[in-house]
C-alpha cells in the first residue's frame, strides 16, 4: 500500500512549509524538566504508549516506532485511520517518528509526534501536521474536524505529560 500523497517526509524538517491545499496543525505543549522527563517521554512517544495513555487503539507491525512500521489508529472503536511510519529521531536532546496516511485513513498528510529538551531543560511535545480531508465525513466536517485534530493534539500533551510525571497546567 502506498502513500495518499506526494509530500512523504516533509515533517522531518522544523518549520517545513504546508503543502499547497493541505491545512497545517502545529501544537506545542510544555511536558516539565531534566532529563528523566525527557528520556520518559521520548520512550512514551517512540513505544506507542502516549497514544495507548490517551484511549487510542493502536495495532502496530512493531513495538517501537521505525521507518516502515505500519499501524492502524483506531478512535472511539469506529473509526481506522492506516499510516506509516516515514521517519524517526533519536537524538540527544529529540525523539520522536511521524507517519504518513494510507488508503482508508480519513485524512490525507502527514503528521509528526517530537520531544524535545532544550538548553534550560525543558521537555516539550511538538505535534505538526498537514493533512486535508479524504473521507465524505471529514469533508462534511469542515472546520470541525480540524477542531478536533487540535483537540487531539493538546490531549497528547496533557496525557504525556501525566505519564511523565510533568507539571498539571489544565
Amino acid at each position: 500500500m502506498s502513500f495518499t500523497y506526494a509530500e512523504v517526509g516533509a515533517t522531518r524538517e522544523r518549520g517545513f512549509r504546508c503543502p499547497p491545499g493541505f491545512h497545517h496543525l502545529h501544537v506545542r505543549t510544555r511536558i516539565g524538566e531534566g532529563e528523566d522527563v525527557f528520556r520518559r517521554a521520548a520512550e512514551a512517544v517512540l513505544t506507542w504508549e502516549m497514544h495507548r495513555a490517551m484511549g487510542v487503539g493502536i495495532d502496530a507491525t512493531s513495538e517501537r516506532a521505525a521507518p516502515d512500521v505500519d499501524v492502524t489508529v483506531t478512535l472511539a472503536g469506529v473509526i481506522k485511520a492506516p499510516c506509516r511510519v516515514v521517519w524517526t529521531v533519536e537524538e540527544h536532546r529529540r525523539a520522536g517518528w511521524a507517519y504518513g496516511t494510507l488508503a482508508g485513513h480519513p485524512e490525507c498528510g502527514e503528521e509528526s509526534f517530537v520531544v524535545d529538551r532544550t538548553g534550560d531543560g525543558t521537555v516539550w511535545l511538538t505535534i505538526s501536521a498537514f493533512s486535508r480531508p479524504a473521507k465524505w465525513y471529514t469533508k462534511a466536517g469542515g472546520p470541525a474536524t480540524r477542531g478536533l485534530q487540535h483537540a487531539y493534539a493538546r490531549r497528547c500533551g496533557t496525557a504525556l505529560r501525566r505519564l511523565c510525571g510533568g507539571y498539571e497546567e489544565d
